[in-house]
C-alpha cells in the first residue's frame, strides 16, 4: 500500500527552498511573461486580479499598469517584499498579503481575474490549488497562467535536479502544469473553455557557467540543491547542468540563449 502524501511537510520545504537565494533576482527577468498573460486575459481598468504565487510580482506589475485593482499573493513575505519596492519605484499601486495558494483567503468569487505566472505550478497539491483558483474566481472571470512544460528547458532542468536530489515519493511534478490533458483534468468541470497557447522564453546569459553560477546564488531549488549535495555530488549536477545548457543553447559558442517552452493559459470560469 503506498502511504500518502505529507503535503504539510513537502509545504514547509518548498517555502524553505524559495526563501533561500533571492529569487526576486531571476523572477525580474521573466516580466515579459506577466505582461503577455495580462494581455492573454485582456485585463481591464478598474477590474479586481488576484496574483497567486506572485514571487516578486511580475503578473501584479502588469495588471497594476493596466489600470486593474490588484491583489498580490505569496506564503514567502520576503518575495512580496521586492514586489512592493518595484511597485513604489514605478508609483503602482497593489496590495500586497503573505497567502498559501492551497488556501487563499478570500470569499467565493471575489476576483474578475486570477493569474499566476510560473507560480502556482509548484504547490504540492495541485488538485487542492486548482479549486481555489476557481473558487475565488467569479463565474465568468478568467484564470490566466504561465506553467513550464516537462519537454522544455526548465522541465528538463528540473528532471536533471531530480536525479541528484529525488523528490518525494508520490509528489506529482511541477511541469505536469505544462501538460494540457492535465489542465482539463484540474479545471475542466469548472471552465467554458480552456485555451491554451505554446510560447517560448529564452533564458540570456554570458555562458553555461554564468547561468549556473547565478542560479546557484539566486534561484532556490537550485540554491538548495547544491547545498544539500556533497562535494562530488554538486560537481556531477553541475556537469549535468552544463550538458543541458550546451545542449539547448541557440546562440553558438560566445553566449548563451536558451529557450524554455511554457504554456500560456486562459480559463474562462463557468
Amino acid at each position: 500500500m503506498n502511504n500518502p502524501i505529507d503535503f504539510s511537510a513537502l509545504k514547509n520545504r518548498q517555502m524553505a527552498s524559495w526563501a533561500s537565494g533571492d529569487y526576486a533576482v531571476i523572477g525580474t527577468t521573466l516580466q515579459l511573461v506577466g505582461e503577455l498573460v495580462a494581455e492573454a486575459c485582456d485585463l481591464r481598468c478598474d477590474e479586481r486580479v488576484l496574483d497567486v504565487a506572485a514571487g516578486n510580482g511580475n503578473a501584479t506589475l502588469a495588471a497594476a499598469r493596466r489600470g486593474c485593482r490588484v491583489t498580490s499573493t505569496d506564503y514567502v513575505a520576503d518575495l512580496l517584499e521586492r514586489g512592493k519596492e518595484r511597485a513604489r519605484a514605478e508609483r503602482l499601486e497593489a496590495s500586497f498579503q503573505v497567502a498559501d495558494a492551497e488556501a487563499l483567503p478570500f470569499v467565493d468569487a471575489s476576483f474578475d481575474a486570477v493569474l499566476s505566472t510560473f507560480g502556482v505550478m509548484f504547490t504540492p497539491d495541485q488538485a487542492k490549488a486548482a479549486d481555489e483558483l476557481a473558487r475565488v474566481c467569479r463565474p465568468g472571470g478568467r484564470i490566466g497562467l504561465a506553467n513550464w512544460t516537462p519537454e522544455g528547458f526548465i522541465g528538463q532542468l528540473f528532471k536533471t535536479l531530480g536525479r541528484h536530489l529525488p523528490p518525494a515519493a508520490g509528489a506529482q511534478p511541477p511541469s505536469l502544469w505544462g501538460v494540457e490533458a492535465h489542465l482539463q483534468t484540474l479545471f475542466g468541470k469548472r471552465a467554458t473553455a480552456i485555451a491554451v497557447t505554446r510560447r517560448l522564453f529564452n533564458f540570456r546569459y554570458r555562458s553555461a557557467a554564468h547561468f549556473i553560477e547565478v542560479f546557484r546564488t539566486w534561484y532556490g531549488p537550485i540554491h538548495k540543491a547544491f547545498a544539500a549535495l556533497p562535494a562530488d555530488g554538486a560537481g556531477a549536477l553541475e556537469r549535468d547542468l552544463t550538458e543541458l545548457l550546451n545542449r539547448m543553447n541557440r546562440a553558438g559558442a560566445g553566449s548563451l540563449v536558451v529557450p524554455s517552452e511554457y504554456l500560456e493559459v486562459v480559463i474562462s470560469r463557468r
